[in-house]
């Protein structure tokens, strides 16, 4: 893969402007209409993000794994929503209770009907026909207040039968009662969980399509039914993304066939494999987006990086999960204070769910007073569901901001990466307010305020991160720009060609192989994705040599919809080829739509075009499309930049 820090030389830009602008001559914007509706790019003129499932905030509440593997019951699971509910936890949002792997007996053989280990749940022995049953589980679990999670996998057998074989809890029986997933049986397990049972969530792992590998030891050893793997660790093109997303896509429509209301929560456990960070959105509520989290500092430097710049794919509905709080074990347990506030802080900021795993009926009281900062949790369930954008990004210390709901207030953390002090220098421009007006920073977890105009110096400790509430005069005291609002933003095509691995994110020694390999290699596809404030490959926005602070950075053939939920009145972008494009041969034509109207449009532009303004009436309109088209058959998508898009207000200047 080629190296993206450097950028792509800039010579004879006249000679390649007049190539390029003699290829566009090819793209006839008649054509492009009239063949509109048969195109991935043409606009929808409605809303196309999912409205699957109930979601509106990250889910926030307590998971078994962590805490108890497979070796949970139900003293344990009761122990821990009493403590939520004793300790004010349940008043401020912490409402999910959810069971992992390790609660199944087997499946019934006569019928399918998948039976509860009533020596840990002893209240499931509820005889008659059915055998067992979880609802006098859940019902419990609701009259607290709290609402029922529970686990299961996508494919045959679960993650345990592959990776617990100590375990004590595991399914029992003949290979065919051993088989738990949902595999074969969608439409009769989600029926069970949701109608029968009562269950309001249900966490999918993914290990069924992986690890059962006709030939394997696993296999042979367990008398399991083999499996041809549609997920291959390790391999991206081996792995059958359409049919891992058909899986999931056959669960949804069970879940809405079991919930006519909507009332449920699907979270995708496929840890970023299969390009899930690219379609998860479309689908589920959350989905993993790494591997599982460890106790220690290198392995949520890893999680976090894989969820930390996918802010325009997650929003109100859909959440990118970097998997459940460590917090209580290893490097996040009582004596480090530090990571445990950071942890905590770094999840709330990109607004992952917030699912505490430890055994809450034993934790120090210095735990409950991190998770309980109501403030901190008020920044991750804020209404407008914006995660955080990385406004300053390097391998030591990060910058995050994060728009509230009422687009007036911000909130900023700085985050400390390394294990020695970080100086780090805040500006207002990083904030996008004004660079002389006073800022006041609130620090979320001292109380403590500051003012400042210009820029503010700090220096953190290591591992530490500082959050702050944030006010101040706006750059744009009437409008707004786009990727402060990413989760008003829906990336409906966001042109990359073939997914690739993501070499962003933090390559950590691997917690289960060790160094038993030739090194810690990308695992996720994502790169090339849409990216607030950057291009899709990281480096700043620039068009000409003009550089942009603000905006939206896409590939060519993309389509981006944007809510116009303030009523603004216009927008305005400064749109043309990005300086860092690999391909600086292919025009690009951008248009912007409102309600499926054509409302502006660009002439072609090429590599070395200055950027061309466009303004875009939007009075009335309810959903702007931005639209980059290029020529399909190029070897690689050009990098195209939607320079200072903004929304606004009737009658305000434009910057």
């Amino acid at each position: 893969m080629k190296d993206r820090s450097t950028k792509p030389a800039h010579s004879k830009p006249s000679r390649l402007l007049y190539a390029s602008l003699a290829a566009a001559l090819t793209l006839s914007v008649g054509a492009v209409q009239a063949n509109a509706a048969a195109d991935a790019l043409a606009p929808a003129g409605r809303w196309e993000g999912s409205t699957n499932g109930s979601a509106a905030t990250p889910p926030m509440g307590w998971s078994s794994w962590n805490a108890f593997r497979t070796e949970v019951d139900e003293a344990k699971v009761l122990g821990a929503a009493q403590v939520m509910v004793d300790s004010g936890l349940a008043k401020l949002g912490y409402t999910q209770v959810n069971i992992d792997d390790g609660w199944w007996l087997k499946r019934r053989a006569s019928d399918g009907r998948l039976q509860i280990r009533t020596n840990i749940f002893p209240s499931a022995a509820t005889g008659g026909p059915d055998g067992t049953s979880f609802k006098p589980f859940t019902d419990k679990l609701h009259a607290m207040g709290l609402k029922a999670g529970i686990y299961t996998d996508i494919g045959r057998n679960a993650c345990s039968q592959a990776y617990d074989l100590h375990s004590p809890n595991l399914p029992q029986g003949s290979t065919a009662e051993r088989e738990v997933g949902l595999e074969g049986h969608v439409t009769q397990d989600i029926n069970l969980y949701f109608k029968e049972w009562g269950f309001d969530y249900i966490k999918i792992d993914a290990c069924g399509l992986a690890d059962f590998l006709p030939g394997s030891d696993l296999v042979k050893q367990q008398n399991y039914r083999a499996a041809a793997p549609l997920i291959e660790r390790g391999s991206l093109n081996r792995t059958d993304i359409g049919a891992v997303r058909a899986r999931y896509e056959a669960v949804v429509a069970a879940l809405k066939a079991a919930r006519p209301a909507n009332d449920y929560v699907l979270s995708i456990c496929a840890w970023g494999m299969a390009n899930v960070r690219s379609w998860g959105k479309d689908v589920g509520n959350l989905w993993r987006t790494s591997a599982d989290i460890t106790a220690s500092w290198t392995s949520m430097l890893h999680n976090f990086d894989s969820a930390a710049k996918r802010a325009l794919y997650a929003g109100p509905g859909h959440w990118n999960d970097p998997d459940i709080l460590h917090i209580g074990h290893g490097a996040f347990d009582a004596a480090n204070p530090v990571e445990v506030r950071s942890h905590f802080s770094l999840w709330a900021m990109i607004n992952a769910p917030l699912l505490v795993s430890y055994d809450l009926r034993n934790g120090p009281a210095s735990f409950l007073e991190v998770l309980g900062n109501a403030e901190v949790v008020g920044l991750n369930q804020d209404k407008g569901g914006h995660q955080g954008v990385v406004t300053y990004d390097s391998d030591d210390a990060q910058i995050i901001v994060k728009t509230l709901g009422d687009g007036r207030r911000k909130a900023v953390a700085l985050f400390n990466r390394g294990a020695t002090p970080a100086p780090v220098t805040l500006l207002a421009s990083h904030l996008k307010l004004s660079n002389s007006a006073p800022v006041t920073l609130r620090d979320l977890w001292s109380k403590q305020s500051t003012t400042f105009t210009g820029e503010k110096e700090f220096t953190l400790a290591p591992h530490e991160t500082l959050v702050f509430e944030v006010s101040g005069k706006r750059q744009l005291e009437n409008g707004v720009y786009l990727s402060e609002i990413p989760g008003s933003i829906n990336v409906a095509v966001d042109g990359t060609r073939q997914p690739q691995l993501d070499p962003t994110v933090h390559r950590m020694i691997d917690p289960w192989s060790n160094t038993r390999s030739g090194g810690s290699r990308p695992q996720y596809a994502g790169w090339g994705g849409a990216q607030a404030d950057t291009t899709p490959y990281g480096q700043t926005l620039q068009v000409a040599g003009q550089v942009f602070d603000s905006g939206i950075g896409v590939l060519s053939n993309s389509r981006l919809q944007v809510k116009n939920d303030g009523g603004h009145a216009l927008l305005t972008a400064s749109v043309g080829v990005d300086d860092s494009t690999d391909d600086t041969r292919q025009p690009v034509r951008f248009y912007v739509y409102g309600d499926g109207k054509l409302l502006a449009q660009s002439a072609p532009l090429a590599f070395g075009a200055k950027a061309q303004r466009l303004n875009a009436d939007v009075r009335g309109v309810k959903i702007i499309e931005l639209v980059v088209r290029g020529a399909k058959a190029s070897a690689a998508p050009v990098v195209a930049t939607w320079g200072d898009a903004q929304l606004v207000r009737a009658g305000a200047g434009v910057r």
